[in-house]
């Protein structure tokens, strides 16, 4: 039986987050990873500016970031056609005080990682222990099961437990026996990386297509000698939904000729998308999912964090932004409340109301709905875009979006730290 202030049941970006945010802050915490050993796995994610943010706070800044990613110049929306919905600057580019940050998530992930070991000790993660779940009979001094690797169980005694376990959530299932589901509407999507030129900018995430067949490209590199940078691509393809998911797992490496043939038509003249997936050096299948939003994250001094708490599509680019963001709310109530229930119950009333109609709305594409109603418009093909969706609505629907995902310029850029500097528990 092992004793600690904060027991973390899931090592991946906002668990780990949450150990350096512990650190930062003076409490005393210890992961619990199922992974017998920690892999750069996934492919490219966003970071949104808040998120940045707070990395920046925790001592991780562009000097770390850059070896996993590139800042984002731009975010550009195309037709079925090719061309332009809606564009603009993004991060720093469009004036916020910090980057939004295109990077390989495995290597974030593993970046993360070496972080909380060199700051923490090499004990800060256990790993192969998965969570089994947890005894709340002695109410103020919790108890997370776990096994291990080798099929034995262990517990882990704290004052407080932090499901941080993912979709597939143990810690969850047992706060909500009941809830449904994983939920699946009908998208599937590919990905891989190919080495290639940059296009529209050094640094466009690119959202082309309808929400019938769409394509997001983005480099999360910067370019080498021979201006090639490591470009992120996702082919996405909506089916009919009423059978169910029909595979045996949620993620599996896949063939060219599964999926290509849904974009042969997507050839202009400055993307030919058919001959970039050619050259992709990877591909990986597995369905858009999340889970209906609960009434509450807390149980206790046990709550949920990142996709055990919230898993949302990823049409906003912020399902990692919104972890990392979750652990730093954590620590800002541990820092005002003190070590107990009271600190879990401020971060769930601050974050599950307004987080959970986030992940209804990304259900409904997100931001990409405005390729949503092109295609209710005009079907995406269209000569001249103020004829079909006016500039001012293009701007408020982006407007409201990102006042929904927290990143707002006007109202980040104003806002005080999350953590003041120097402040501990």
């Amino acid at each position: 039986m092992k004793d600690v202030d904060v027991v973390i049941a899931g090592g991946g970006i906002g668990g780990l987050t949450l150990a350096l945010t512990l650190h930062q802050i003076g409490v005393s915490s210890v992961v619990l990873e199922t992974a017998r050993a920690m892999r750069p796995l996934g492919v490219g994610i966003n970071i949104q500016p808040n998120a940045v943010r707070e990395l920046f706070a925790l001592g991780i800044g562009a000097d770390l970031l850059d070896q996993v990613g590139l800042p984002v110049q731009e975010w550009a929306l195309l037709g079925l056609n090719g061309k332009e919905v809606y564009a603009e600057p993004r991060g720093t580019f469009a004036g916020y005080n910090w980057p939004q940050y295109a990077v390989h998530r495995g290597n974030l992930h593993m970046l993360l990682y070496h972080q909380v070991i060199e700051r923490m000790g090499p004990d800060a993660v256990k790993l192969g222990a998965r969570a089994l779940g947890y005894d709340r009979s002695n109410p103020k001094q919790p108890v997370c099961h776990v096994q291990t690797g080798d099929g034995q169980e262990q517990s882990y005694k704290c004052t407080l437990l932090i499901g941080a376990d993912g979709i597939h959530s143990a810690i969850r299932a047992q706060m909500h026996p009941d809830q449904a589901p994983i939920h699946w509407g009908g998208a599937i999507m590919w990905r891989g990386t190919l080495r290639a030129k940059p296009m529209r900018s050094p640094s466009s995430f690119i959202g082309l297509g309808t929400h019938q067949r769409r394509m997001v490209i983005y480099p999360i590199s910067k370019p080498d000698d021979q201006g090639l940078s490591l470009i992120n691509w996702i082919a996405e393809v909506t089916v009919d939904s009423s059978g169910g998911w029909q595979q045996d797992s949620w993620f599996r490496e896949t063939k060219l000729h599964e999926f290509a043939h849904h974009f042969e038509d997507f050839n202009y003249d400055w993307l030919d998308v058919p001959a970039m997936l050619r050259a992709a050096d990877c591909a990986y299948e597995n369905p858009m999912i999340d889970r209906d939003p609960i009434s509450s994250w807390v149980d206790g001094p046990v709550a949920l964090m990142g996709d055990a708490a919230h898993p949302m599509y990823p049409t906003g680019s912020n399902g990692a932004s919104q972890a990392i963001m979750d652990a730093r709310i954590i620590g800002a109530k541990l820092i005002a409340h003190g070590i107990g229930p009271r600190a879990l119950s401020e971060y769930n009333a601050e974050l599950c109301e307004p987080i959970s109609q986030l992940v209804l709305r990304n259900r409904s594409a997100g931001p990409f709905g405005l390729l949503n109603l092109l295609h209710d418009r005009c079907g995406g093909v269209f000569d001249d875009i103020e004829t079909v969706i006016p500039a001012q609505e293009r701007d408020t629907f982006m407007g409201k979006y990102k006042q929904a995902a927290g990143f707002a310029k006007d109202m980040l850029n104003a806002a005080p730290a999350t953590i003041a500097v120097g402040a501990t528990v």
